[in-house]
């Protein structure tokens, strides 16, 4: 099915506040960047696994679980609030300056979703490629309660997230009067170049929805634990090849 040159790119910046060294700090005796790569590599749709980091010990771990890095990101792309459309574009325009062939897509894996199936990534490319109006894709996993009925804070008090909302206390309502709402969860999200160039926009309008069983995406050390325990009772493809292989 796959006729457009696909590369897998894995963000992997240095610096982490939340979890210091986030990147490659150990998940069961493996970098946690090492697990996406495995997801790459084992993706039988992806062409090249590319790895973007401005950090030169990333690279070489990176380079250890066999990814390549054929560049590295300057520092400015890498800090806390860099938008994803940096390390995208710098990746982009590095293609089209250094390599005769440039990706058509980019298959972006985040180190901080790591368990992720292989065979999902190679449906996420799969539905993107037939479908020419997409202009994107994101993976998502459905909340298990819809936005109308979380709160915020004001002065000490909640208060509802929409003010418009003509239904009165509508946050006391059934979720199901509600539509079904979705997570973008970092399983898997498809971006095409041509489009990025165009318009210097990451997704566009028209994002193909990809629903994936809910993950957790790590942003605490309680995240580590939670997801060392999921492997410890049970086995996982990705944890099996790295254990094999490495």
């Amino acid at each position: 099915m796959k006729s457009q040159l696909t590369y897998a790119i894995i963000p992997a910046r240095g610096g982490s506040k939340g979890v210091p060294r986030k990147n490659i700090k150990l998940l069961k005796g493996f970098p946690l960047i090492a697990y996406s790569i495995a997801a790459a590599k084992l993706s039988k749709m992806t062409d090249r696994v590319i790895v973007s980091t401005e950090s030169y010990e990333i690279a070489e771990i990176a380079q250890e679980y066999g990814a390549e890095v054929p560049f590295l990101r300057p520092a400015e792309y890498a800090q806390d609030r860099s938008p994803d459309i940096d390390f995208v574009r710098h990746a982009i325009d590095w293609f089209a300056k250094n390599e005769c062939d440039q990706p058509e897509l980019l298959v972006h894996l985040r180190p901080t979703t790591p368990l992720r199936d292989p065979a999902l990534i190679d449906k996420a490319i799969g539905d993107i490629v037939s479908n020419n109006e997409a202009t994107a894709l994101r993976s998502v996993h459905e909340l298990a309660e819809p936005p109308q009925k979380m709160f915020g804070i004001e002065n000490g008090y909640l208060t509802g997230l929409f003010p418009h909302e003509t239904l009165p206390e509508y946050y006391n309502l059934p979720r199901q009067v509600f539509p079904k709402a979705y997570h973008p969860n970092g399983y898997v999200d498809i971006i095409r170049t041509g489009y990025v160039t165009k318009t210097n926009t990451l997704h566009g309008p028209q994002i193909i929805g990809f629903v994936t069983p809910f993950t957790i995406e790590i942003d605490n050390p309680d995240d580590f634990s939670h997801l060392e325990y999921s492997l410890d009772t049970g086995s996982h493809p990705l944890y099996e090849y790295l254990t094999q292989n490495y």
